[in-house]
């Protein structure tokens, strides 16, 4: 086979290769796309949202979520924090499986009734934003523990005596395993933020455990 050949067969198995790649891309959703790593898996948990229904890991099964920390009495990062939310919110608004599930970090003072007002106060829509309120040491540990936005380390001193601080919001995906952190003080990071949330919404439901965490280990590797 002479040279003009072999170079003819390996362009035109080149071009099959990347019109087969392209073929996929198009009409299988993800496919092609660099996938977000899996940093954590979400422990099982049970809240109370601002209409005083029960919340558990059970309702967002299937569901893709941005996972928040605030206090309603805060006056520094968190109003800033919640409006941002909010264009998240708005921008998902038609999306069925998409959710934005917001913990208080101040139990004691933040009340069914109090996030209530809060949520009612951010025009948030209780059937997909929920405002989550319930025992400190396990609304600390899922936020250490889960979601990766507190240094797992503190939770060494007396529960009475911590109190989690952060504008970092976690990305999960439908089998309730955390991809991404972001600060949600930050533009480019927000949109980020939303253009992985499209991406999420894509994949299928993973067929792997949900819940499958050891009890000292939360690494997915």
């Amino acid at each position: 086979m002479n040279k003009k050949k072999i170079g003819f067969f390996i362009v035109f198995f080149l071009l099959l290769f990347v019109g087969f790649y392209f073929a996929l891309a198009r009409f299988i959703p993800g496919y092609g796309d660099e996938q977000l790593p899996v940093i954590s898996y979400v422990h099982a948990f049970s809240f109370t949202n601002q209409d005083g229904k029960p919340i558990t890991q059970k309702d967002v099964d299937g569901k893709v979520y941005v996972a928040e920390y605030f206090f309603t009495t805060c006056k520094g990062i968190c109003p800033k924090m919640n409006r941002n939310m909010k264009q998240i919110a708005n921008q998902f608004a038609g999306e069925p499986n998409f959710r934005i599930l917001s913990y208080t970090v101040d139990p004691q003072t933040d009340t069914i009734a109090r996030m209530k007002h809060y949520a009612d106060s951010l025009g948030a829509d209780p059937g997909k934003w929920w405002f989550l309120t319930g025992r400190k040491d396990s609304l600390y540990a899922l936020a250490r523990g889960s979601y990766l936005l507190d240094d797992p380390k503190n939770n060494t001193t007396n529960i009475d005596e911590q109190f989690i601080h952060t504008q970092f919001l976690a990305l999960v995906d439908k089998g309730g395993r955390v991809r991404k952190i972001y600060d949600s003080l930050k533009k480019d990071e927000l949109a980020e933020l939303e253009k992985d949330i499209k991406a999420l919404l894509k994949e299928p439901a993973s067929a792997a455990p949900r819940f499958a965490n050891g009890l000292f280990n939360n690494n997915p590797g």
